[in-house]
């Protein structure tokens, strides 16, 4: 079962895409965070999700809020990823053990192997105040995404 609103965020450090390990509770009492789940990189709805997040990125990315996509993929696929689309925000490799960071969130599709489309809008103290999961052919709304951080104070 996916993560709910009011639930504390479990804590993870995975690799981005240069390889440099990131931490959620390093974010804790700074800034808000928006955690995305996507199922794989270089499929096309992924890519047009993470496209239009990239060209929104100023309403996800900001003094207040950092966006971090995570994916079963590699660090090299997200690497060659984040280069082949102009990705400059952390894609996180949920790797090894496979999906074990989608799994904490509920959102890990064992029958794939792949992570649903999960988002969580994770706040400063560290709990979930927004989650939503789609399926992994259905792309999601990121007005709801903007809706959820507006609800915490921030311009999305």
């Amino acid at each position: 079962m996916a993560l709910a609103i009011g639930d504390v965020a479990p804590d993870f450090t995975l690799n981005d895409q240069t390889r440099t390990p990131v931490t959620l509770s390093d974010f804790r009492g700074r800034k808000h965070v928006l955690v995305v789940f996507y199922p794989l990189a270089f499929s096309g709805v992924c890519t047009g999700e993470l496209c239009d997040l990239r060209d929104g990125i100023d309403g996800f990315r900001s003094d207040e809020v950092e966006t971090l996509a995570v994916s079963v993929d590699s660090s090299a696929a997200t690497a060659a990823f984040a280069a082949k689309e102009g990705y400059d925000f952390p894609l996180l490799s949920d790797f090894w053990p496979h999906g074990a960071v989608a799994d904490q969130y509920g959102v890990f599709d064992a029958a794939t192997g792949l992570a649903l489309r999960g988002t969580f809008l994770v706040d400063k103290d560290g709990i979930v105040r927004f989650a939503e999961v789609n399926a992994i052919p259905d792309a999601r709304d990121q007005q709801r995404w903007r809706e959820a951080l507006a609800g915490l104070g921030v311009a999305g």
